[in-house]
């Protein structure tokens, strides 16, 4: 079994809810936040699957189609293997916010079906989110949970915490976090 890493995509890997871009619902609304390239670089290079679970309501909502989500994340992917770093898979939770399925965070589903398809021990995997529910569904899952507290986000109770994604794989990768 091999260990991983699942990300957040709003607000761990790129900006939202900025004086730039609100939310992400084109591509050329998505920029990366410092350091997150150096960052999963340096999880690939030291081993780590990495993978992108995010809800996505703007589907369910009618902001975007499943297609132009695609488009954003085909963006994502390019951005990060120009600078060299690579992402295993992608999940995605199209559905309304209180829709009530089993992916949407903090519910862990999206994060139980990547481990089951790339054979992901969970209990040695880590879940890093900016928001409640991103550390919820790391819990629901078995995973380690790390918060990033980029914005004006509250301290919530996740096994670590960090500032930023680069300050994490930093840490992790220089073996404090096994």
């Amino acid at each position: 079994m091999q260990k991983a890493v699942f990300l957040d995509r709003d607000g761990v890997l790129n900006e939202v809810l900025n004086h730039r871009v609100k939310f992400v619902n084109r591509p050329e609304d998505l920029h990366l936040l410092e350091g997150v390239e150096q960052a999963i670089r340096q999880f690939n290079e030291d081993g780590w699957k990495v993978f992108i679970v995010t809800n996505q309501g703007g589907v369910g909502l009618g902001y975007m189609t499943e297609d132009e989500l695609g488009e954003i994340h085909d963006r994502l992917v390019d951005l990060l293997e120009a600078s060299g770093a690579r992402v295993d898979d992608i999940a995605y939770c199209p559905h309304m916010p209180h829709e009530g399925c089993v992916c949407r965070k903090p519910e862990a589903g999206m994060i139980l079906e990547l481990a089951e398809a790339h054979n992901i021990f969970l209990g040695e995997s880590y879940m890093v989110g900016d928001r409640e529910p991103d550390i919820q569904a790391g819990r629901n899952a078995g995973t380690r949970t790390v918060f990033i507290a980029n914005r004006k986000n509250k301290k919530i109770g996740a096994d670590y915490h960090f500032k930023d994604l680069i300050s994490f794989s930093n840490w992790l990768v220089n073996g404090k976090g096994m």
